[in-house]
């Protein structure tokens, strides 16, 4: 997936400054896909070029002019395009996976300090897809919401990044767990 496509359908729902956009990948399309700004208004400058969104500038008083975008015939056109292209599956990268792989090697407990950090970064994460789940649902309860609340895109989106930060906090929390117990087991002095 090319970085257009999860702008074209982050846009979908609204019309959207670069800044508001920003926000709206931090927090709902971080289960999926990660941006920095600079990449976001780059794509959104692409994007408008081509004919697949379109902007408008707003005039503000109190603060600078925004620009607002939204997506066009073509956009849409583009993401229908996208629909029929075979999804490639995911690929896992990740720096703290290598650190892992090479704990016999290297500093057990640089590995495990680095596993309790990130443990807690994901936690945060899980609290904020549980809010973002609640605010998306409103006075349904999941259920009724799965069946017929709208949106439902972004719905299950939040409902998988919860599911992976989830397992990854799992995964952070019981290795840790696992090698400061080898750690501890070697250690200990022989009688």
């Amino acid at each position: 997936m090319a970085l257009r496509h999860a702008v074209l359908a982050a846009l979908l729902d609204g019309e959207y400054s670069g800044y508001q956009l920003a926000k709206i990948f931090d927090l709902g399309v971080s289960s999926f896909w990660h941006a920095v700004p600079q990449q976001l208004y780059t794509e959104l400058n692409k994007l408008e070029a081509e004919g697949l969104i379109t902007g408008r500038q707003i005039i503000q008083h109190d603060r600078p002019n925004k620009r607002v975008y939204t997506v066009t015939r073509a956009g849409l056109a583009e993401l229908e395009r996208f629909a029929t292209v075979p999804a490639k599956p995911g690929i896992i990268r990740e720096d703290l996976l290598v650190l892992v792989q090479a704990v016999d090697h290297i500093s057990a407990s640089a590995v495990i300090k680095q596993l309790e950090e990130r443990a807690l970064t994901v936690k945060a994460k899980v609290a904020m897809f549980e809010r973002n789940l609640e605010k998306l649902r409103g006075n349904l309860d999941e259920e009724t919401f799965l069946r017929k609340g709208e949106p439902i895109g972004p719905y299950l989106n939040c409902l998988r990044g919860l599911a992976y930060e989830q397992s990854a906090y799992e995964w952070l929390t019981s290795t840790a767990r696992l090698l400061r117990e080898r750690t501890a087991t070697v250690e200990e002095p022989e009688s």
